[in-house]
């Protein structure tokens, strides 16, 4: 009997040492090893854009469009910027796009509005995308996705204050992508050269 119950006791206590090993093995997972988010999450719309967030200038870090031509002119670029002007209320916005190709800079202004996380063109420009902004982990990032008038998405856009980001920004951004079947994103060249803001050279709608 002594020998039945210590035999037992044996069993019980390995059973104890296995709980204990596994909870401890969870407790020291760290914390990208959670689940990833779901597309639903990623492609989250933000819930107010704030005028104040936004208000300077932003750097292209990467971004990719559903059209394959599109992208490989997209590709021919150096570097692309936009800046917010005025941005002290959510209307009367000043949206300017510049453009770095071919030794030269191309820019764009447009007046603009910001409603929740969209932002809407004024009418006189004619702009037939619908432009959102959605989530992303990233402090210093704004992610611009373009729908058509169908609304399925054109374009999307990683920018940030930086000229580069880090992997696991730039990794959530591919998964955005693949959430909307595009195709993989182009990553700008961070030490090709920037337009100089307030600058210009000519127009162009290409940004």
């Amino acid at each position: 009997m002594n020998g039945k119950s210590s035999h037992e006791s044996m069993i019980l206590s390995y059973r104890n040492m296995f709980v204990v090993l596994s909870v401890t093995l969870l407790l020291l997972l760290p914390a990208g090893q959670s689940s990833p988010l779901t597309c639903k999450e990623l492609l989250q719309p933000l819930d107010q854009l704030d005028p104040h967030h936004v208000a300077g200038r932003w750097d292209l870090v990467a971004g990719s469009l559903s059209d394959p031509a599109l992208l490989e002119f997209f590709k021919e670029r150096d570097s692309s910027s936009i800046y917010f002007s005025n941005a002290t209320a959510t209307s009367n916005i000043s949206y300017s796009t510049f453009v770095h190709i071919d030794g030269k800079c191309h820019d764009r202004t447009y007046n603009i509005s910001l409603e929740v996380s969209t932002i809407v063109f004024d009418v006189r420009h004619q702009i037939n995308l619908t432009l959102t902004m959605i989530h992303t982990p990233c402090a210093d990032c704004v992610v611009m996705r373009f729908d058509n008038e169908s609304k399925k998405a054109e374009r999307l856009w990683l920018f940030s204050r930086r000229r580069e980001v880090e992997t696991k920004e730039l990794e959530e951004f591919r998964a955005q992508v693949e959430c909307l079947n595009m195709l993989p994103p182009a990553v700008m060249d961070p030490n090709k050269e920037l337009c100089e803001l307030g600058i210009r050279t000519e127009d162009n709608e290409q940004a």
